[in-house]
């Protein structure tokens, strides 16, 4: 059951990323769009064959694709995905025969992604709109999963984690991108067992970005 507090928590969400998918202008007092994926360190090339409903709609707090290689053939869980760029960055990596699944509780952004997917013809992606709590898969299904900002914005930390945990396959990875508490900073963190409980991503970390193996 979801608590008061987590549902306001997605109420609130929810409303500013239904204006974040008409326009993301003056909404965050970051730099948004192509520049902001540009000064974060993503190709220019991948972020051109975005595109451009995706890649104006770049929200993200940092580039969870540069924490480690994703390699051709590879299953790629992309957590709050959004309008979409991170898993057509990811698309181009996996290639054709690999498999990009993004997950967004937002309708309105999961429309521009889809309608993005389409525009791109990148077969290998797929949009459903789905709680990083209450992931629609199997275990044990993909290689790397990727948040870009996500966690940040879920109340029920540790549950999501468990639901990350089970759907990574062994040997497999989270990374992460999340607003620290004091500048930027890399750190690299055991994912729990299956019989241990996973803390919340907290502290005083200077980084955003986490690389998180499944032992």
């Amino acid at each position: 059951m979801v608590s008061p507090e987590a549902s306001s928590v997605r109420q609130a969400i929810a409303k500013k990323y239904r204006e974040v998918a008409r326009s993301p202008r003056g909404l965050f007092k970051y730099q948004t769009g192509e520049a902001s994926a540009l000064a974060l360190g993503y190709s220019p090339v991948r972020i051109a064959a975005v595109p451009y409903a995706a890649r104006s709609r770049f929200v993200e707090v940092g580039n969870p694709v540069a924490l480690g290689p994703i390699g051709k053939d590879e299953h790629v869980l992309d957590l709050g995905c959004g309008a979409g760029f991170d898993a057509f960055v990811e698309a181009q990596l996996v290639g054709p025969a690999g498999r990009v699944c993004g997950v967004d509780l937002r309708p309105e952004m999961l429309a521009v992604a889809d309608a993005a997917r389409i525009e791109a013809a990148f077969p290998q992606v797929e949009f459903r709109e789905a709680a990083v709590e209450a992931l629609p898969f199997g275990d044990a299904l993909f290689d790397v999963a990727l948040s870009n900002g996500v966690l940040n914005l879920i109340p029920e930390k540790p549950a999501a984690l468990r639901e990350v945990f089970h759907v990574l396959k062994p040997g497999g990875w989270l990374q992460v991108c999340k607003w620290g508490w004091s500048g930027r900073s890399r750190r690299r963190t055991r994912l729990p067992g299956p019989t241990e409980s996973p803390a919340p991503l907290r502290g005083r970390s200077s980084s955003p970005c986490s690389k998180l193996p499944v032992s």
